[in-house]
């Protein structure tokens, strides 16, 4: 009996050490992991910010490098992606922290302070700290960190820039700066332009892709050593996450992508001088306001883009209702008697009447380009046309095709316009002579205006969403406690 006894329980023991030993495999056969928990679940959570390099809506819906890369991310997983637009930076990490997010998508860069309380995937680009100063004249850029002692220096709260000046405060004890939570890259870079403050310290690639939209902003050291820029992960013992995330980073379809969107998002450049951007800049706010509401209704009744025909309507009279050119055409859209009389306007000079007018002129002609000559070519041939006539536009496209080019590509028949102007060729053609080189530089414009409109614009958006984001905290902040109703409150408490 004694023995069985013992024999039960030598048997006991060793069913619970089998036990013991088993219980990580069956607990990690039967637990699914944190990616195919996101799969299950048809969608992934996605923290960014609202600026022009990472997210915004445009006319045509999201863009953003880091919207546009995480959107691959998601398809690549065939999943959804729900994004979440914390107001400030400290705000990203916190959606990491609570779980809210499974990853943010901001071009964060990686530092030592940050590797040591939060998980990074594999780097996806580099950058630099940049002071950024406004040229003044007599006035000597900064070289080095002592030339900021003294002077108003702004940096983003919580980003690398305030960590390295953090670090750099006992080698220079007098130095002192100002962070703000509130603003974005874009609206420090503001603050220097306007010279409110003396300098910032941005990224590199920021600076860089919005610098020509600031002229007079200048770039003067670097701080730190470049850093890598990367993802920011939800920490999960079982890394399923991080290696899907790392293996689609290095997929060649992913790098070919991000070379792709960093030629969109960082290497834009504003094609005006100094003086056209700040002249564009003081009109769209003195000017254009007044007159948006009227674009949009000759976009609704012609279908073309508000922003093309605002840029037109620049080019031609910088959106001066009362413009008046020497021979004789007047008005916001500069048209001639003989074209109001075509499209129906009475009165030049009436801001909507012009503009509608001009809009349905534009119409017109566009109607006259041959439909095999596909978009965007199209639409600058239509604009040449508006421009210097039909006529003359058609005369253009017979010397493309006699010297062997594309009468159908914009960028071969540009080259033949100004040659109507020179007797050789304007007595060779039905229409003669023309300023075949004002069309030329009237197209090429109004392709500037329009990038610089939309860069604006986009701007404003991100401003608008911003302050209504923040208006709606503090509603929130100020609203008292909702009252118990009476018959709610219990008999005894």
């Amino acid at each position: 009996m004694l023995f069985n006894l013992r024999r039960r329980k030598d048997v006991l023991h060793l069913l619970t050490i089998l036990v013991i030993i088993s219980l990580p495999a069956l607990v990690s056969y039967n637990t699914i992991s944190q990616l195919e928990v996101i799969q299950a679940n048809g969608s992934i959570r996605v923290a960014t910010r609202n600026t022009p390099s990472a997210y915004y809506i445009d006319k045509s819906g999201p863009a953003g490098f880091e919207y546009e890369l995480a959107k691959a991310f998601a398809d690549d997983l065939d999943v959804e992606i729900d994004l979440i637009i914390p107001d400030t930076i400290n705000g990203l990490f916190q959606t990491i922290e609570k779980r809210d997010a499974h990853i943010v998508a901001a071009g964060i860069n990686i530092s030592s302070a940050r590797q040591n309380s939060f998980e990074f995937s594999t780097p996806y680009a580099q950058s630099i700290s940049t002071v950024i100063y406004r040229l003044k004249q007599g006035t000597p850029a900064p070289k080095s960190i002592d030339d900021l002692i003294g002077k108003k220096t702004l940096v983003l709260a919580n980003s690398i820039q305030e960590e390295q000046l953090v670090n750099i405060k006992p080698a220079h004890p007098n130095l002192t700066w100002q962070v703000t939570s509130e603003l974005t890259n874009t609206d420090i870079l503001d603050k220097v332009f306007s010279q409110e403050v003396d300098y910032a310290i941005v990224d590199s690639n920021v600076y860089e892709s919005q610098s020509s939209f600031y002229p007079g902003l200048n770039s003067a050291f670097t701080i730190g050593h470049s850093q890598p820029i990367a993802w920011v992960l939800t920490p999960n013992q079982d890394g399923s996450l991080k290696r899907a995330v790392n293996k689609f980073l290095l997929k060649p379809k992913t790098k070919a992508l991000i070379k792709k969107l960093t030629e969109k998002y960082y290497e834009k450049r504003n094609p005006l001088n100094y003086f056209d951007t700040v002249t564009f800049k003081q009109d769209m706010d003195t000017r254009l306001s007044c007159l948006e509401q009227y674009f949009y209704i000759a976009e609704q009744e012609t279908d073309f883009d508000w922003m093309l025909l605002a840029s037109i309507a620049y080019q031609e009279s910088h959106w001066k209702a009362d413009a008046v050119s020497p021979t004789g055409v007047r008005g916001i859209m500069m048209l001639t008697n003989a074209a109001a009389k075509e499209v129906g306007v009475a009165d030049r000079t009436d801001p909507i009447q012009s503009i509608r007018g001009g809009a349905e002129y534009l119409l017109n002609v566009k109607r006259k380009i041959p439909e095999r000559i596909k978009e965007p070519d199209h639409t600058w041939f239509a604009l040449a046309g508006y421009n210097v006539g039909f006529g003359h536009l058609e005369d253009a496209r017979v010397l493309t095709q006699r010297a062997n080019k594309d009468p159908d590509k914009w960028d071969d028949v540009k080259e033949f316009l100004p040659l109507l102007s020179k007797k050789k060729y304007f007595s060779t053609v039905k229409y003669g002579y023309a300023r075949g080189q004002e069309p030329v530089q009237y197209v090429a414009n109004i392709k500037k205006y329009i990038e610089l409109l939309e860069w604006e614009k986009q701007i404003q958006q991100i401003r608008k969403a911003r302050d209504a984001s923040i208006r709606a905290e503090q509603k929130e902040k100020n609203e008292p406690a909702a009252l118990i109703e009476l018959q709610s409150i219990p008999a005894t408490l």
